[in-house]
């Protein structure tokens, strides 16, 4: 994923960094089974020149004194793989994987895929997307639809060229981006696209609705009239209890840019928007992205939302459930409430931002009564966290004193902005979102290299190195069954201190899956020990035993995870691999060097060998 270089929260709100200290004081150890002694080893400054713990000898001792024995648990019995750094994937000896749906792939079933050179922005939109990132399956064992988002793709990686020269590439590029709805099955030869006419893509220029508060809002209409079209840098994902599909868009603001003069407005300044955003020069040759375009004002609102579509209805358009908030959204973890309420909590990925939780208005069931989506009409909280392991839900509407003079829509569109005017807790870029046994909530906190530059918190006793490379994994349970506005927290894990054998397990958390037994699959984005490739982990969500199941390519991200239903199967994907660059890896094809194919995003299809329950 894109990793914005700014820092735009400068609310003042206590950094989490200091309730983790707090926290750790009055607790004394880390859940997992990290004991006391491995904090005070290091907070007695121990930490090594280049600051990176665990490694060397820091490292051997830290795994001596503090990693969990095995647990011998029937819950994670595989064999965990060491780090890899090689140009294709490994996975654990119990285990089978094979590869499907690549970037580029027709949807018509016919297996074949367009070239990259001489790509058309039609080609495009008839095949698989770039920047394969969250996903769900809807199906039984055999076959189903899968949603998958495209989060992004360079230019140097989609169109051969560092900026785009025309409106087609352009055009080529907004395609690539996304949502793929398509169809598949599982025949003699493995997993394959099936033609059907549930088949199709969803992209930036995608008719779209509105809906929820913002619906006919001011805030989300442009003086050229025009209609709300689009959906991208799409991240993680949901799933409702009614079985549609949530996609959620993260970094929105890279996409725009300023072809002439213009000002940032508080609220654009606040959500990172800049003249070049990320460089993809779309503005250049589309003026909806044009923010120095008048007639395009409030283009940029429309963006930043979580977003439904029905896996199962391609005339339906997609739907922006605003009543969840604007930001960088990361995923929509959803869940039926005790009282019958729907809940989403859903994560700001950027340093120093938010956790977010929606809770509908009514019953999931009265609300459908009514024809109203239980997305839309409801109350908006965000977190703070507390040194004594709880904490509370501050409410997002005008009804918040501090917010009296906000309206709603406003404090939906700046969500950042209300967080930060009712003392949320600034949070180390909140990734994933999963929902485990016991409703135990999980959420990944992926890494902050930001932590002790400038005026920015430093090391403490839980981030005792600054900057933080690592991250972590924290857990709550809220009270009244998800619905109440107070909650218990703690930590699953800090990346830095999980350890095997080789020293330090996994850096940078960021996808996240819980299943119904109690595992936990951690996937991961960002610096590895030994700069290994990313992977994905299972953990015991009991004894926080962690076993490394997959690894990936150089360059790329290990994310997205869905399921059949009984569990044998999985599906994960590998993102940007190699970051387009051939020299590092040919994946999915064969590792031939600079001269083979160009990488592409591809999902990977992990089973059992004596097909059992996937993590067992």
């Amino acid at each position: 994923m894109h990793d914005s270089d700014s820092i735009n929260n400068r609310s003042g709100n206590r950094p989490f960094a200091e309730v983790v200290a707090a926290r750790l004081s009055r607790r004394g150890f880390v859940a997992g089974g990290l004991a006391a002694a491995a904090f005070a080893f290091v907070d007695g400054g121990a930490v090594g020149a280049r600051g990176r713990s665990p490694a060397g000898v820091l490292g051997r001792r830290l795994a001596k004194q503090s990693a969990p024995a095995p647990s011998g648990s029937a819950l994670v019995g595989f064999t965990s793989v060491p780090l890899q750094d090689g140009p294709t994937p490994t996975i654990a000896p119990e285990y089978e994987m094979s590869v499907i749906l690549p970037w580029l792939e027709k949807l018509d079933g016919s297996g074949e895929s367009f070239d990259r050179d001489g790509l058309t922005a039609e080609q495009q939109e008839q095949s698989i997307g770039i920047g394969h990132d969250g996903m769900w399956y809807f199906g039984d064992e055999t076959s189903g639809v899968l949603c998958l988002n495209h989060e992004f793709g360079s230019n140097a990686h989609v169109l051969g060229v560092e900026e785009p020269e025309s409106l087609e590439q352009v055009r080529i590029s907004q395609a690539a981006h996304g949502i793929t709805v398509v169809a598949i099955e599982r025949g003699p030869n493995g997993w394959r696209v099936v033609d059907s006419p549930l088949n199709r893509r969803i992209h930036p220029g995608t008719a779209a609705t509105i809906g929820g508060p913002l619906a006919g809002s001011e805030l989300v209409e442009t003086p050229a009239g025009n209609p709300p079209v689009g959906t991208l840098n799409n991240c993680a994902f949901g799933v409702t209890p009614w079985g549609t599909y949530l996609t959620c868009e993260e970094n929105f603001h890279g996409y725009f840019g300023a072809s002439g003069d213009w000002t940032p407005t508080p609220e654009q300044e606040r959500y990172g928007f800049s003249e070049e955003g990320f460089g993809y020069g779309w503005h250049l040759f589309d003026e909806r992205f044009d923010l120095s375009n008048a007639d395009h004002t409030n283009e940029e609102n429309r963006l930043g939302w979580v977003v439904e579509i029905d896996p199962n209805d391609p005339e339906a358009p997609p739907v922006k459930r605003t009543a969840l908030g604007r930001c960088k959204h990361e995923c929509a973890a959803v869940v039926v409430g005790a009282d019958g309420r729907v809940v989403a909590y859903t994560g700001d990925d950027e340093r120093f931002e938010y956790i977010f939780k929606f809770v509908s208005r009514d019953e999931m069931e009265a609300m459908q009564a009514e024809d109203v989506s239980p997305l839309d009409e409801g109350t908006l909280y965000v977190a703070r966290f507390d040194d004594d392991g709880t904490g509370e839900w501050l409410e997002l509407s005008p009804g918040n004193p501090a917010l009296e003079s906000w309206s709603l829509e406003e404090i939906l569109v700046n969500s950042r902005g209300a967080a930060d005017e009712v003392g949320a807790t600034p949070m180390d870029r909140p990734e994933w979102i999963t929902i485990g046994q016991g409703e135990r909530v999980f959420c990944t906190l992926t890494n902050n290299s930001d932590r002790g530059e400038d005026d920015n918190p430093g090391a403490d006793a839980a981030n005792p190195v600054a900057p933080n490379p690592d991250g972590h994994i924290i857990s709550w349970v809220d009270s009244d069954g998800h619905t109440g506005t107070t909650f218990e927290w703690d930590f699953f894990a800090i990346s830095a201190f999980v350890v095997d054998d080789g020293g330090q397990m996994f850096g940078s958390p960021d996808g996240l899956w819980a299943d119904p037994d109690g595992r936990v699959f951690v996937q991961t984005d960002g610096s590895q020990p030994g700069d290994n490739n990313d992977q994905m982990l299972v953990a015991d969500a009991a004894t926080g035993e962690f076993k490394r199941l997959f690894t990936g390519v150089p360059g790329c991200e290990v994310t997205g995870i869905a399921v059949t239903p009984s569990r044998t199967t999985m599906f994960a994907n590998i993102q940007h691999p190699g970051d387009g660059d051939p020299a590092l890896t040919n994946f999915p094809e064969d590792f031939s060097g600079a001269d083979g194919p160009v990488p592409r995003d591809a999902t990977v299809v992990i089973t059992r060998s004596d097909g059992g329950v996937v993590g067992s």
